[in-house]
């Protein structure tokens, strides 16, 4: 993830400053970084952990190569800084993670050493800590331009015996220029680093509570006489970090989670290079995604309202006065099920196997007409997994589950159904040849040449073949409004002219995406669309 993390802290006087930060290089190391490095110079000491090499390089600099470094570097002059703005020590190169799987170093110093990355860095380092901050100062919070960056910033209170207040403000935050990304992140990094916080929050409180319990300083400045409070701290006004927690080894520990941030955060999202348009399947997962999220927020906003009328009257006790909430399992959302075992069929030739290929052809005729499958067994994870396995062979919008239940579900709602075996159903009997689809799934599951992977595909492109058919036919007849005799002819040259193939095609029309159907409406009512058909 092309990022960088950083810790900031605002000093009562210097104001926002950059204490560590860590960032991803892909070159070979800046100048300053790794130079010197030589086995005669310095000790290496390289361990493993989870992956990634951590290489912490300490070695000695002359002071010819400590005043240029200072001279070249973009950060703040020496006497422009206090303890508490400092967290190296002059002369320390800093941190490096190497990752072996992609040969990214990981690299923290104090700051970046590119002096536009340091602009952005500081910029986002005294927004943090001024403008854009949450209520109450502490929280997270969203911001940033193109130009310079969008940051994940999140700030924080440390307890410090010693300062206004008893504690000082810092901020962790983490800049990129993909705001899309930083923004889907927002929950992983949320969680990872308030584990930090809460990490370092613990350290100094306990450094805090044994300085008040051996000299309190509450006390202390409340039997004192008035002074200038910079003048009371007698040199005490910035302490660093280190300090605060009692931690010589916080830089780092520090490191490693910040690289590992790094790294896990760019790992958990991939983009997906999609050749064409996006398939209907896709379109109406993404349809059902959205009307989740829509009904999610409606019941947010429901339970908010419940709230604020939850108000009971004096002397109302013993009065029911709510309704008891509606049963939500019942608005789980069927197509969305997955299973929660391992699967007892791996695959559709699995089952083939399992059931016989008479049987098999008999259900999955079935599964492809649109008639309802009804699995009755004891075994729950038997009729799911057998679900799981069947739905593969419709289109996404085709399909509608019920994994389980104690009572039969008419057909309208559900497609798969699943039934304890004292339930009792309507017998269906139902002979036919079956669609051509069909026989040609067939076909590939006998092959025994070809791997599950290969099947799988299979069954993509033939959904994909299948449903072009069907959105020909679909604007053939609801669109275009043409005759039945045009429709057979149609048909013949589809080469879906049987009773059967016919049937699956209505049937496969319910599944077309909203966007798909939509658009072909809006193209319909066009002025130069209705030209061109007269």
């Amino acid at each position: 993830m092309n990022a960088i993390v950083a810790l900031c802290h605002f000093c009562e006087l210097h104001g926002p400053r950059t204490l560590f930060c860590t960032e991803v290089l892909h070159a070979p190391l800046p100048q300053g970084a790794g130079s010197g490095d030589s086995p005669g110079q310095g000790e290496q000491a390289e361990e493993e952990e989870g992956g990634i090499q951590m290489s912490s390089r300490i070695h000695s600099h002359s002071p010819a190569d400590g005043a240029s470094a200072e001279a070249s570097s973009p950060g703040p002059k020496k006497s422009d800084m206090c303890e508490g703005c400092r967290s190296l020590a002059v002369g320390h190169p800093g941190y490096i993670s190497h990752d072996k799987e992609t040969s990214i170093k990981y690299v923290s110093h104090q700051h970046p050493n590119h002096p536009q990355l340091f602009s952005i860095v500081r910029q986002a380092c005294v927004r943090s800590l001024s403008c854009e901050v949450c209520p109450g100062r502490e929280g997270p919070i969203f911001f940033g331009d193109e130009q310079h960056g969008f940051v994940f910033s999140h700030t924080f209170f440390i307890k410090d015996s010693l300062a206004r207040g008893f504690q000082r403000w810092y901020s962790i935050i983490a800049i990129m220029m993909d705001r899309i990304y930083l923004i889907n992140s927002w929950p992983f990094l949320l969680g990872k680093i308030r584990g930090i916080i809460d990490e370092l929050q613990g350290k100094a409180l306990k450094v805090f509570e044994a300085e008040q319990f051996g000299c309190p300083q509450r006390a202390q400045r409340m039997n004192t006489a008035f002074t200038p409070f910079l003048h009371q701290r007698n040199g005490n006004a910035a302490r660093s970090l280190t300090s605060l927690t009692s931690d010589d080894n916080l830089w780092a520990c520090l490191h490693t989670s910040f690289a590992w941030l790094l790294k896990a955060c760019g790992s958990r999202l991939t983009e997906k290079l999609l050749e064409g348009a996006p398939t209907e399947d896709t379109l109406v997962q993404m349809e059902k995604l959205a009307d989740l999220e829509e009904e999610s927020e409606s019941w947010d906003n429901a339970e908010a309202e419940e709230e604020k009328t939850l108000v009971f009257p004096e002397g109302a006790e013993g009065q029911e006065q709510i309704k008891c909430p509606t049963d939500l399992s019942s608005l789980s959302d069927c197509g969305s099920w997955q299973p929660r075992k391992l699967p007892v069929f791996k695959s559709l030739r699995h089952m083939r196997q399992v059931l016989g290929a008479p049987s098999f052809r008999m259900l999955a005729w079935h599964v492809l007409m649109g008639n309802q499958v009804i699995w009755k067994s004891r075994d729950i994870d038997l009729v799911q997994s057998a679900f799981e396995v069947l739905r593969t062979m419709l289109p996404v919008g085709c399909v509608r589950i019920i994994p389980y239940s104690n009572q039969y579900e008419e057909a309208y709602r559900c497609n798969f159904l699943g039934l304890s075996p004292q339930v009792q159903i309507p017998h269906h009997v139902l002979s036919s040849v079956g669609p051509t689809i069909l026989n040609k799934i067939e076909a590939a599951l006998t092959n025994q040449n070809l791997s599950v992977d290969v099947v799988d595909q299979c069954l993509v492109c033939l959904k994909e073949e299948w449903m072009n058919k069907v959105k020909v036919l679909f604007k053939f007849t609801k669109v275009d409004s043409r005759p039945k005799e045009d429709t057979q002819k149609l048909l013949s040259i589809l080469g879906a002219s049987e009773e059967d193939n016919v049937k699956l095609l209505k049937f496969w029309m319910t599944g077309l995406s909203k966007t798909y159907k939509s658009h072909l409406m809006s193209t319909v009512r066009s002025p130069t669309a209705s030209e061109s058909r007269n």
